[in-house]
């Protein structure tokens, strides 16, 4: 038996639950959410890890690096899932953030055996994608030990990126890798062992924080508007009209009229209403503040 393994809190029999194969369907639902309900504690508590974290990334960003998750499981599969959703989300580059799992895209959908075992894969995924001192990459795994996940942080240290660990368990063997590491307590799982459950909640909570409070910095929202989404589908295009109409007051036929006008970027549409600025002069405008929405529009002051 590994003796690592079996001391973490993620791998303990949880009190609470014990008895959960004999309760009503109700009962096991109240005692699930019951468990939930301490994850948003737990990740509160690493509130400052994570905030390092996310200036850590704006860095990157900054330098014209790259944001790179990967994990393995659960873990691996939450990354991607981040990662997939910054391009609707807030209209970057589909290489800014990746998200990779042990065993490959197969193993989104159905396990692979003995891949997050493989260091070899660790190091090799680092050294395919070329990483460098301008990337920032995050190791995901609840226990802290996965050997791909390991041995991949540990191969980009090298090459002079920034290290980024999440787990679930405290004092785990991927400390020793990381720049920080972010480690909410969660305790034992509902079902021994199960870090599908609260260790992937609170990984979900984190990973959003990461991306989010990172594109904040970067100017992707504006107030609290996601105004560099991609208006790919009916539902964003009906998305994009209202935060064009929220955030201008103009009715829905102009907002229509100005997304068009911006090529669908709804924040350029903003800007061309709040300034009367063309679309190419406003996109000028829009560069030279870095992308930055406030600043832009109170630089256009005056223009109407």
């Amino acid at each position: 038996m590994d003796d690592y393994l079996a001391g973490l809190a993620t791998e303990q029999v949880n009190e609470e639950t014990r008895n959960i194969d004999r309760c009503s369907t109700l009962e096991m639902v109240h005692m699930i959410n019951r468990q939930d309900a301490l994850v948003a504690d737990a990740v509160g508590r690493e509130a400052e890890h994570i905030a390092r974290a996310v200036d850590l990334i704006f860095g990157r960003f900054q330098a014209g690096g790259r944001l790179i998750y990967l994990g393995a499981g659960t873990s691996g599969r939450l990354g991607v899932l981040d990662a997939s959703e910054c391009l609707p989300t807030f209209g970057v580059d589909p290489d800014m953030v990746q998200g990779y799992i042990a065993g490959g895209d197969i193993a989104l959908r159905h396990p692979v055996e003995g891949c997050e075992d493989s260091r070899e894969d660790g190091v090799a995924l680092i050294n395919s994608l070329k990483v460098s001192e301008k990337d920032a990459v995050v190791g995901i795994t609840a226990s802290g030990s996965a050997p791909y996940v390991l041995a991949a942080v540990e191969r980009a240290r090298e090459l002079g990126a920034v290290t980024i660990g999440l787990c679930t368990n405290a004092h785990s063997r991927l400390e020793g890798l990381c720049d920080v590491t972010i480690a909410p307590l969660v305790g034992p799982e509902v079902i021994s062992g199960s870090t599908r459950m609260k260790s992937g909640t609170a990984q979900k909570m984190v990973l959003n924080m990461l991306t989010t409070c990172s594109m904040i910095k970067l100017g992707k929202v504006y107030g609290n508007l996601m105004v560099d989404l991609k208006a790919s589908n009916q539902k964003l295009e009906d998305r994009a009209r209202r935060l064009i109409i929220h955030a201008t007051g103009v009715d829905a036929g102009a907002a229509g009229d100005y997304l068009q006008k911006a090529g669908g970027h709804v924040k350029l549409a903003i800007l061309m209403i709040k300034t009367g600025l063309e679309a190419g002069p406003a996109r000028e405008l829009l560069d030279r503040c870095g992308g930055r929405l406030a600043q832009a529009i109170e630089a256009g002051e005056g223009t109407k």
